[in-house]
């Protein structure tokens, strides 16, 4: 019996807003595949139908880990992984966009195919207190990931991207 393409979940987190918004996915996924943004290697890519990329905003960019990731992985997988689907989660103390436009940008790079619109989680993290303290992301939030996940999941078994 051949298995259904599989969704890669490539994360990093510091203070567990991201990851716990990765596990969401994860859960609505059912079968996904989740790794940590350190461990993620070019053949969990290029083994992968499909992407979502999970992290935190920091200082209007990518997270570093996130970046090494992509600093690690794109030359081996360019022209690999034309036309795959990809959706983003980034989780930010006020706006997001900067990480979002950077992975966007990377993506591009890859000429992955953008299939959800992105999800910016706005923590409201002002203060350096804040911003280093564990975060815990609203259930209607999580529940944005999950549904994401399950869409992405659903969209690869059915062929739809």
């Amino acid at each position: 019996m051949e298995s259904a393409p599989h969704l890669l979940i490539a994360w990093h987190s510091r203070t567990g807003g991201s990851e716990a918004l990765a596990r969401a996915a994860a859960e609505g996924a059912g079968s996904a595949k989740l790794v940590a943004a350190d461990a993620v290697t070019p053949g969990d890519l290029t083994a992968a139908a499909g992407y979502l990329f999970v992290g935190p905003e920091n200082l209007a960019a990518l997270s570093g880990a996130m970046k090494e990731m992509f600093d690690r992985c794109y030359y081996p997988c360019l022209g690999k992984l034309e036309g795959r689907p990809y959706a983003t989660i980034i989780c930010a103390g006020s706006d997001g966009e900067g990480a979002q436009r950077q992975l966007d940008r990377i993506a591009t790079g890859w000429r992955l195919r953008r299939v959800a619109d992105p999800l910016i989680v706005n923590t409201a993290a002002q203060t350096p207190e804040a911003i280093l303290a564990p975060k815990t992301i609203p259930a209607d939030r999580l529940g944005e990931a999950r549904d994401l996940g399950a869409a992405m999941a659903e969209g690869l078994a059915a062929g739809i991207f």
